[in-house]
């Protein structure tokens, strides 16, 4: 089955579900913690599938090659000319 058929499918049994935790809530009375709970994951379980179904349909952009080519060149040494040595400490000082 295809992403898209399965997503339906899904979204089927979510359905009944739905309707299920409905005559659920008009059986038992909807003010127990117990069916909000319940009802509340129904929901959730609605908000997931549909962000999935957005993410599943949404077009896919081509990737770009991720080598990142480094080159041989020397850095400028420029660029540390205020750094300290790493684990030396800063020049011109000693441990005291």
């Amino acid at each position: 089955m295809s992403v898209n058929d399965e997503l339906t499918s899904v979204q089927r049994c979510l359905d009944d579900l739905y309707r299920s935790v409905g005559r659920l809530e008009q059986q038992m009375g909807g003010g127990g913690l117990d069916i909000r709970r319940v009802r509340t994951a129904a929901d959730h379980l609605r908000e997931s599938l549909a962000l999935l179904r957005e993410t599943a349909t949404a077009p896919t952009a081509p990737r770009e090659s991720e080598l990142v080519t480094i080159s041989d060149t020397p850095y400028d040494t420029t660029l540390w000319t205020d750094a300290d040595d790493e684990g030396l400490g800063a020049r011109g000082r000693h441990a005291p």
